[in-house]
């Protein structure tokens, strides 16, 4: 919740209408320094000593003294803060080329990395409505040069010396490596392949472009120094890794591989390579699943200065399933992606880990890599280029490059099936990674995960029908094909809601300015141009009514006709507030306009909303006012969708207030249908609220 600016003050002779001087230092001292004494300074005033009689014009010279104090030093911590010092690049890349489709297996006809992997891409693209979207990149190939910082000299003639050879003596060099078809085209592709994804990368560091897709062939993760291998050529990513370290000084570049098989290569090339973070999530099975490699396992690490850049999240069981995907993100994946802070992330995006891919046999939708490109675009300053790896069902591999597509040009993620329940395997698999990398990373030194009992809800650990060679079913379609809403982000704002003011304290920080000056940076970053105007509205009594008792609410409404004195005894009732005439008006505007957000949200006029608003709202009780705040602007809200929509509908409430919502939190206690976290301070109890 936020608020603004300028406000019209009470003349001397109104004030001192209100009560004697003696009164009004009282009213001075908040009620919630009287209820709670011992409290931390937290903006919300602590209490002088009990029994202690200050001089009120001393005091109040220290209090304005120690304001103006706190005020510059937060202001000295924000100069370095500014949404306008970077650069961003705006649009997402797609980059491709028919020449690409060229190669084929010459002596199996029905080899799975054909041609058509790349149509079928293309094709549902087209239908989807996403490549008119996208900033079509223009495709090279890699140089020389580009390539023999990874691959050695022998190994690069070696392919190049194929475009010229016959079928046969194609399929005898092709015999030479593991799982390798070799095509006359197969070395310009690979070429293309390499050079296309340097093209992105570069258009992605140098800030024309904000993300990237790079639908290439042949795969690159399992290719060696001096070998093919695994359908793979030239390592395509680390290629790219090097080139952005060498081009653009980038010396933090993090590779996740979410591809079925280890990418052994990738591994390989980069393992004392302390600048690049490579994280490898695949079927392992206790080595039983190519590329049968002890190396594969999470106790791989890396050696000398890379080690402990090198996280190897092995599956050693088949239908693994979203929630084992999802788990290990925001169990590992994620918290060494932050402590590692990369500058660009390049994605391994092999698309058979797709439920109904033949090889892959696991169960994970293309909803759920949505998610994972979700949650890697928070990092890099949104830098995120995704490679096609692997994906042998044409239909599975497709959608799911769509759906991270979609993600990559900033539509929401489709909604996952529930309940997301990691299996006993995934958490055994979990726990040995943080066992191993906690000895590399902060974020992993903590207590040892427990494990779920079987009684507790673990995920079944039978296998399921994976329906290989199917492809996805209709319902993951159209989680991928989903429709958009005609804007992305409503705006609610109305500057009425600065009449509300403390008439005994011109300088206390719940103030009008907090909702312009607001409002007024908004506006420089252009902001609100790029938002939908929302209309804000008073609420309605019988809306207020869906959280606070009729008697609380005839209580405020009656204020708007009280004299300063009748303000100031009414204001005393509470813990912390303070009451002006307009008050009831601000507090009925700041509530209505957030069910206005709400309403133009769950009406999929907007995907999302904002509402800036004052007064605040979530200590605010049922039956009475609290910490600035008259009505649960928060609570009301959730209590509207379920209005609009059913009464069980899941609300999830979060709460980063630095102060505690105890008004939010009394008001769900006992209602399952809303999820209330709050992230604050407590200090053992000593700050805002005082503990009941």
């Amino acid at each position: 919740l936020f608020r603004s600016e300028g406000s019209c003050w009470r003349t001397r002779e109104e004030v001192e209408d209100s009560g004697s001087g003696a009164e009004m230092e009282k009213e001075r001292r908040s009620p919630r320094d009287r209820a709670a004494p011992k409290q931390s300074n937290s903006g919300k005033k602590s209490a002088t000593k009990s029994g202690e009689q200050p001089n009120p014009s001393l005091q109040e010279v220290k209090r304005k003294g120690r304001m103006r104090g706190e005020r510059e030093d937060v202001s000295s911590q924000l100069t370095q803060l500014s949404l306008e010092d970077e650069v961003l690049g705006s649009g997402t890349g797609l980059v491709y080329d028919e020449r690409m489709k060229e190669p084929r297996c010459l002596w199996d006809s029905s080899h799975p990395e054909c041609p058509e992997r790349l149509t079928r891409i293309m094709e549902k693209m087209e239908e989807y409505g996403l490549l008119e979207r996208c900033t079509r990149v223009e495709p090279r190939e890699a140089t020389e040069e580009e390539i023999l910082r990874v691959h050695s000299r022998e190994y690069l003639e070696l392919i190049k010396s194929t475009e010229k050879l016959s079928s046969e003596e194609l399929e005898s060099v092709s015999q030479r490596f593991d799982s390798v078809y070799i095509h006359p085209t197969s070395y310009r592709a690979a070429c293309l392949a390499a050079g296309s994804v340097l093209q992105l990368v570069d258009r992605v560091m140098c800030s024309d472009l904000r993300n990237g897709l790079a639908i290439v062939r042949p795969p690159g993760h399992h290719g060696h120094k001096d070998k093919a291998n695994g359908y793979c050529i030239f390592n395509t990513l680390v290629i790219a890794a090097k080139h952005a370290k060498l081009k653009h000084a980038a010396d933090r570049i993090m590779i996740i591989d979410w591809d079925v098989h280890h990418g052994q290569g990738t591994q390989t090339l980069l393992h004392t390579d302390p600048s690049v973070l490579y994280l490898s999530i695949h079927r392992y099975e206790g080595g039983d699943f190519w590329p049968h490699l002890k190396e594969s396992d999470c106790y791989a690490v890396g050696s000398g200065p890379g080690e402990g850049y090198t996280i190897n999240i092995p599956w050693n069981k088949k239908c693994m399933s979203d929630a084992d995907y999802i788990a290990v993100f925001h169990r590992v994946v994620l918290p060494v992606a932050y402590e590692f802070n990369p500058q660009l992330i390049l994605v391994a995006a092999g698309f058979d880990s797709v439920i109904g891919d033949p090889k892959g046999e696991l169960l994970a939708s293309p909803g759920c890599f949505a998610h994972l490109t979700h949650s890697l675009l928070c990092l890099a300053s949104g830098r995120v280029c995704l490679a096609l790896e692997g994906g042998y069902n044409l239909d599975s591999t497709a959608e799911g490059v769509c759906a991270c597509l979609r993600v990559l040009l900033s539509d929401p993620c489709p909604q996952l099936a529930a309940p997301l329940i990691p299996c006993r395997s995934a958490l055994e698999t979990i726990s040995a990674v943080i066992s191993v990398h906690q000895n590399y990373w902060n974020c992993l030194k903590t207590p040892a995960l427990t494990m779920i009992s079987s009684t507790e809800g673990a995920g079944d650990e039978e296998s399921v029908g994976v329906g290989v060679g199917v492809g996805v079913e209709e319902g993951a379609r159209e989680e991928v094909n989903y429709p958009l809403t005609p804007h992305r982000t409503g705006l609610v704002y109305d500057s009425k809601m600065k009449a509300h003011y403390n008439m005994w304290d011109r300088e206390h920080p719940e103030s009008p300015e907090r909702i312009s000056d607001i409002y007024e940076r908004h506006l420089q970053l252009n902001l609100v141009a790029r938002c939908l105007s929302l209309a804000a509205r008073p609420a309605t009594e019988s809306e207020l009514l869906m959280c606070h008792r009729a008697q609380y609410v005839e209580t405020v409404r009656r204020t708007v006709g009280m004299k300063p004195r009748e303000l100031n005894r009414q204001s005393g009732q509470f813990n912390s507030i303070f009451l002006c005439p307009e008050s009831y008006d601000s507090a009925l505007l700041a509530a209505g306009s957030t069910l206005s957000a709400v309403q133009a949200v769950l009406a999929r006029t907007v995907r999302s909303a904002v509402a800036i608003v004052r007064p605040p709202g979530h200590h605010a009780e049922a039956d009475g006012a609290c910490g600035f705040c008259l009505f649960n602007n928060v609570a009301l809200a959730a209590r509207f969708a379920q209005s609009l929509t059913r009464p069980d509908l899941r609300v999830l409430i979060v709460d980063w207030d630095i102060h505690h919502g105890n008004g939010t939190q009394h008001m769900f206690e006992d209602d399952p249908s809303v999820l209330y976290i709050s992230l604050h301070r407590y200090d053992n109890g000593s700050f805002f609220p005082p503990p009941e």
